[in-house]
């Protein structure tokens, strides 16, 4: 069906191998590009009848157990580049956010909220990844990206419209490339507040466990500052706990001791395990608190029902 690409193409490829959870179904099609006109070509020969789904390194993800019926894109290599100019940073969409934040502040670069991020840039992009106080949108000023028909072109931060864990990316784009601009700071200083970000992460998130991040966004509308005055109540964790949800287990999933808007699997678990677990919570939530959590961690697929 596709053929002449550089990149590698699986047919019926088991997506359960490529999500930090390691549940899911097959995906029609599987490409990881070798690089932007690999991509472009291959989008060129893709029937119109497949659906597009681009993913990272699937740490925010869920796949149902059914499957994507559709090509499933993943970039690679070919799409890590990091590059300086002044205080901006371009950086390839399948840069981790950790190694970006890294280099950054190398480059003296102050970029170390990315740095607790699970995942990609591209990632991090479409959900305005955050923490600390800090957003992507606080620091983004453009992006190139392609479109289903292998059209390039730019995205500004005013048209992606940034807001609490989403942005105005086009449903059919795929982001390829960011540019960032950051604040000057001292590089030992800056890699010394990312070890200390990382030893407080790993006090309080089962970050050993099989997790996707955090599982809903908080209803108050912003991620947690790390402050003393960090107010708890309309966070999703406060309400799970006060739900009495902490510890909950669905099939081989389960609801974290450590941190209760955390969803693990504890080695067998199935996605309709995690997603099912989930729902328990939010109709517990609702019954207890009359708030309605968002998920925040993404569900995409076909189930096997």
């Amino acid at each position: 069906m596709i053929s002449g690409t550089r990149g590698t193409v699986i047919k019926n490829k088991d997506l359960s191998q490529v999500t930090w959870l390691r549940v899911g179904g097959p995906a029609d099609l599987f490409f990881m590009p070798a690089d932007i006109e690999d991509l472009i070509k291959f989008l060129k020969m893709l029937p119109n009848k497949f659906d597009i789904f681009p993913i990272g390194v699937g740490s925010n993800l869920i796949i149902r157990d059914g499957g994507i019926r559709g090509a499933v894109i993943r970039l690679g290599s070919g799409f890590k580049n990091i590059s300086f100019e002044k205080n901006k940073i371009v950086v390839g969409a399948s840069a981790l956010d950790a190694h970006v934040a890294s280099k950054a502040a190398d480059n003296g670069l102050d970029l170390t909220f990315l740095r607790t991020i699970p995942g990609s840039i591209g990632g991090a992009i479409k959900m305005n990844a955050g923490c600390y106080g800090s957003y992507v949108e606080d620091f983004f000023v453009s992006a190139k990206v392609i479109n289903r028909s292998g059209e390039l072109f730019e995205l500004s931060s005013k048209d992606m419209k940034f807001s609490y864990r989403q942005c105005n990316l086009p449903q059919d784009c795929i982001i390829l490339e960011a540019t960032f601009e950051a604040n000057y700071g001292n590089p030992e200083a800056l890699h010394l507040k990312m070890k200390n970000q990382l030893v407080k992460r790993d006090e309080t998130q089962p970050t050993k466990e099989r997790t996707a991040g955090s599982t809903f966004r908080n209803p108050s509308g912003f991620s947690s500052t790390g402050e003393i005055d960090d107010l708890d109540d309309f966070k999703a964790w406060k309400l799970i706990d006060d739900a009495g949800m902490r510890g909950a287990t669905c099939g081989g999933a389960k609801i974290s001791e450590k941190h209760s808007n955390f969803l693990i699997n504890t080695g067998t678990a199935t996605a309709n395990d995690l997603e099912s677990l989930g729902e328990q919570v939010r109709k517990s939530v609702f019954q207890k608190s009359k708030v309605k959590l968002q998920w925040e961690v993404i569900r995409i697929g076909e189930t096997n029902l």
